[in-house]
């Protein structure tokens, strides 16, 4: 089965598209994406080929997930979206078991942004949320970010807690695409429950890093952007 994926994805290969990918996914030596390759797929025809292999078992997702090439990863979690979706309960705590194995090979933030709140991020709706606070303080950044996506799946249950004390602990994070997750968070609380977003921000705007801040305000109205912006 795993052959017959990555043969689907090579005939949907475009060198040009690869390129293009290559630089913005910053696979450059010390980029954040360095050594992935890239097939040149766009996500639409990848989630096709993901609905053609639904099916798959967990041992056919891991041999794509243990590929260094980025297309191979993400269509495996695709695929592992929807066996979540479809699972029993002892089914979803083995894909659980699974993902948290994996975490290694979610190295991506379209890798990570895809799956997190999907899966783990909706298991834990009713569960003890301590691992995403252990996952928030990994040296590992997909981790970091896997932690504060997954409480993407408790905003759109209008449960706010959890997101706001992750974001908290990763307030100090020097790395982008950290600022960058935490940003879009808070603004989808926002989104929500304005007034927990703005508690948090009169706390801690004046610490944030510009990034995080920045995607945090970008759905206010000018008025109020600008208030935060010359306090």
């Amino acid at each position: 089965m795993p052959s017959n994926i990555k043969h689907d994805l090579e005939k949907l290969a475009d060198p040009n598209q690869a390129k293009i990918l290559s630089r913005f996914f910053k696979t450059g030596k010390g980029e954040y994406g360095a050594g992935d390759i890239f097939l040149g797929i766009k996500v639409p025809n990848q989630r096709k080929v993901a609905a053609k292999y639904k099916d798959s078992t967990l041992e056919d997702i891991q041999a794509l997930l243990n590929s260094k090439t980025h297309e191979h990863r993400l269509t495996s979690l695709f695929i592992l979206v929807t066996k979540y979706k479809k699972a029993d309960n002892s089914g979803k705590k083995e894909i659980i078991e699974f993902y948290l194995k994996n975490t290694k090979n979610i190295n991506n933030w379209d890798l990570v942004d895809s799956s997190a709140p999907y899966i783990l991020g909706n298991y834990l709706l009713d569960k003890d949320k301590s691992i995403l606070y252990t996952l928030a303080k990994s040296a590992n950044i997909w981790e970091r970010r896997i932690a504060m996506l997954s409480t993407y799946a408790f905003i759109r249950n209008n449960d706010f807690k959890d997101t706001l004390k992750i974001a908290e602990i990763l307030l100090d994070d020097k790395h982008d695409l950290i600022h960058k997750a935490v940003g879009w968070m808070l603004r989808e609380v926002g989104n929500r429950n304005l007034e927990k977003e703005e508690s948090f921000l009169k706390k801690h705007h004046k610490n944030m890093p510009r990034t995080m801040f920045r995607y945090a305000i970008e759905k206010f109205d000018n008025e109020k952007r600008n208030v935060y912006l010359n306090k």
